[in-house]
């Protein structure tokens, strides 16, 4: 049996309804895509302080609420690496959303969250985290990022 690398990610959303905050990521992993906020863990830090350090220094703002509503893990074939992204929400925050070397945040509404410039697997899950559910998912992703295969559930407790 193959064990299973999981490296611990963060994502958080900026939700102000009936709008979302995305960010376009301009270099690294998703470049060309828009997304939420976040990344690594770095050493001592907790996944909460994670996702605000992330949101922080990709655009400038300080969150002030941040709730878990999802975790999603991720893997590509053949890949033994398990990407695991705790998902969050947040509503409120300080500052001014500013682009970044990494991110130009824009405000989007829900009925035109541009979902064919995104990753797949937003499509599957961002209608739970609109409706305030929680959720766990996992992906399975072919080398072209075409998913493969698919769970999502609801739940009650992340």
């Amino acid at each position: 049996m193959i064990m299973k690398n999981k490296k611990i990610l963060t994502l958080c959303v900026i939700h102000q309804h009936p709008k979302i905050l995305l960010g376009m990521k301009k270099r690294g992993f998703g470049a060309g895509r828009w997304n939420g906020f976040g990344g690594k863990l770095e050493k001592g830090e907790s996944i909460e302080q994670a996702a605000k350090r992330e949101t922080k220094e990709e655009i400038g703002i300080e969150i002030k609420n941040l709730n878990k509503v999802g975790i999603i893990d991720f893997q590509v074939k053949d890949d033994p690496e398990i990407l695991q992204v705790h998902i969050f929400r947040s509503e409120e925050f300080l500052g001014e959303p500013t682009e970044t070397e990494e991110m130009k945040p824009q405000w989007f509404h829900i009925d035109e969250i541009p979902f064919k410039e995104m990753w797949q697997d937003d499509l599957y899950w961002m209608p739970l985290f609109l409706k305030k559910k929680k959720f766990k998912a996992w992906f399975l992703f072919d080398k072209d990022d075409n998913i493969l295969e698919k769970e999502i559930k609801q739940v009650n407790e992340i």
